[in-house]
């Protein structure tokens, strides 16, 4: 399990993020058309797993308006932003703030995704919600780059994750 702070103060996630170099977890997914969603979907492009806890949390919300700028410049990649939030409330953030360049889904139905990739929070306030993660799939499903970000209020290493595409 990963070991996390939220303001300084401990929590765990469930398990251990996947490792580069193993094959990335198939999921299932909604999104914001309440359509379900799997790995399979994004079959031969590569993806940007932006995981958080919330939307409506500033570092959240910074996170998918940094990768809604950067998308538009990758080749065959799609930025996928994962939560547990509702997919009404993923689609009036996006619709509010002009995102356009990344798909947002939600894992509120099962939270398998979340245990999945062991990034669920088990412990402290944010308890059953996604950790702050950024995981990087290829074309071909293998695992390139993952970031569990130690605190939970901190901003992801966008420039690390990217360049792990090239």
């Amino acid at each position: 399990m990963a070991n996390v702070t939220l303001g300084g103060t401990p929590v765990e996630t469930i398990g251990n993020l996947p490792k580069a170099g193993s094959k990335a977890p198939n999921f299932k997914l909604t999104g914001t058309d309440l359509a379900d969603v799997s790995l399979e979907n994004y079959k031969d492009h590569k993806l940007v797993l932006n995981v958080f806890p919330s939307v409506d949390t500033g570092t959240c919300a910074q996170s998918i308006r940094t990768f809604n700028e950067k998308a538009s410049a990758l080749q065959n990649t799609k930025v996928l932003c994962i939560s547990k939030d509702l997919p009404f409330a993923m689609a009036r953030f996006c619709g509010a703030e002009g995102i356009e360049n990344v798909v947002s889904l939600s894992d509120y139905k099962t939270g398998k995704f979340g245990n999945d990739y062991g990034l669920t929070f088990k412990s402290g306030a944010f308890e059953s919600l996604l950790s702050r993660c950024i995981i990087v799939i290829d074309a071909d499903g293998t695992v390139l780059h993952t970031e569990q970000v130690s605190e939970i209020a901190d901003e992801p290493n966008y420039e690390s994750a990217l360049a792990s595409l090239v």
